[in-house]
């Protein structure tokens, strides 16, 4: 065989093999899949028994799993404009799920706070377009009206999101103004999953920012049949079990299946390496819906069950697999970890409250905080007063802000916060509310006041 007859023959081999597309090592893929109310003992990886979750447990031994990840809130709207700013709900004055929760009669009397996402704040999706990313927002938004919805938030397309923050129904027609209706009972969870593999195979050739979060796994709860048949009968073998919702657990299942299909997909498309992947929640698990042991209370709480979450990132060739990190992370640290990966900056300067977690994916430092906050001044119907907290180390410190008393807990020694120390040890109590009292300041967080229509006799305790 001649020289040039080897040469024609390897150029028709390399026309006819598979193509890695987009392999830009300074600018990887992202997708960022956020779920609604995951709680963090939901998955598999995190100790469930019930739910069955083999993709993402696959995702968790192909990367790295956090062990005390936050949200940045205890409801969701607060947390998602966290993710894409990179502020604190508090410095944002955007602190409680869009339209929130109404106690005219309460002790104190709420903020005047911010109910939307103005396009004018930097964020995340504007800052990866100015970098040449494409973006897509495929579900729930949530972040205010028309003018702030994602297409007018540097994101190219917008599918499934707007204003509403659960949908009308899982299975179409789910009447959702930004989702076209599928053929009769499609299911949500599969239908936003395919708009997703759509968009990766679209934009393989060029780095893309898929940003993927689910309606799933918020109420309406709702399972395809065949599904739920499963998780019924799974439920009676052991119904004393903390978790054992059966429509639930379908819910969930739809998800993981998700999360399945995209990493088939990247894999198909030779994209995996090139790609990282971040699975989160936005706030803790909703009682009721799940339970979230070993952590106290859930959703709507002021303790670890309403902010504790699930956090799994998967990038193959620069994430070690199966490993696990049990620094404390929070929402706000994404945005400048995916802008210090992509080499993007802020269209124009903006406070950042996060930290960028490279250090930790590639195991090759520490964080250099050591404080986490949450402010949170609403009332809740899953049962929180307005309050302000803080972790620092193993402390963790909640100030309520009805009569200002303190709740001081070691989460080394009471991961379920059932020990109060604030009495016992005064002294760190008084150290770490300082230290909150000047991070309030310094965000400018809006605090509740004492409400001149308080009514112990009309307060309804936010139910309606």
């Amino acid at each position: 065989m001649t020289r040039l007859t080897i040469l024609a023959l390897l150029t028709l081999l390399g026309m006819c093999a598979p193509k890695a597309h987009g392999l830009d090592p300074t600018r990887p893929n992202i997708i960022f899949m956020l779920i609604d109310d995951l709680g963090s003992s939901d998955l598999g990886c995190y100790g469930s028994t019930f739910h069955e979750t083999p993709h993402l447990d696959q995702m968790a031994e192909q990367g790295m799993r956090f062990t005390a990840a936050y949200s940045a809130c205890t409801v969701c709207s607060p947390t998602r404009a966290s993710l894409l700013t990179g502020q604190y709900p508090a410095r944002l004055h955007l602190t409680d799920w869009i339209a929130g929760s109404r106690r005219p009669f309460a002790p104190l009397k709420v903020p005047d706070w911010t109910q939307q996402l103005s396009p004018n704040i930097p964020n995340l999706a504007q800052a990866l377009k100015a970098r040449g990313y494409t973006s897509a927002s495929i579900g729930k938004w949530h972040l205010g009206p028309p003018a702030c919805w994602p297409e007018q938030q540097g994101f190219d397309q917008n599918i499934g999101g707007y204003d509403r923050g659960q949908p009308p129904s899982y299975f179409s027609p789910w009447k959702i103004p930004t989702l076209s209706e599928g053929p009769k009972d499609q299911f949500l969870t599969e239908r936003l999953t395919s708009e997703a593999v759509k968009f990766i195979t679209d934009n393989r050739e060029r780095p893309f920012f898929l940003y993927l979060p689910h309606y799933a796994v918020h109420t309406p709860l709702m399972s395809k049949p065949e599904v739920l048949a499963k998780y019924q009968a799974k439920a009676k073998l052991n119904p004393d079990a903390p978790q054992h919702n059966a429509v639930y657990a379908g819910l969930l299942e739809s998800v993981d299946d998700s999360v399945g299909q995209i990493m088939t997909t990247l894999d198909e498309l030779q994209l995996s390496s090139n790609t990282l992947i971040i699975f989160t929640s936005d706030n803790g698990g909703l009682l009721g819906s799940t339970a979230n042991p070993p952590f106290r209370a859930g959703k709507g709480s002021a303790y670890e069950g309403g902010v504790r979450i699930p956090l799994i990132l998967r990038w193959p060739g620069t994430i070690q697999p199966g490993t696990t990190c049990p620094t404390p992370v929070i929402t706000p640290d994404f945005y400048p970890t995916l802008l210090a990966i992509s080499g993007a900056t802020p269209r124009r300067p903006s406070p950042v409250d996060g930290e960028n977690l490279l250090p930790l994916l590639k195991q090759s430092g520490p964080l250099q905080r050591d404080t986490l906050y949450w402010h949170y001044p609403h009332y809740h119907p899953g049962g929180a007063t307005p309050y302000s907290a803080l972790r620092q180390g193993d402390w963790r410190l909640i100030e309520f802000h009805e009569d200002h008393h303190l709740e001081l807990y070691n989460l080394k020694t009471d991961t379920a916060e059932a020990n109060d120390l604030a009495t016992a040890l005064p002294e760190t109590a008084a150290t770490l509310q300082r230290k909150l009292h000047a991070w309030l300041k310094e965000t400018g967080a809006q605090l509740p006041i004492p409400n001149p229509q308080a009514d112990a006799a009309r307060d309804l305790g936010g139910k309606r």
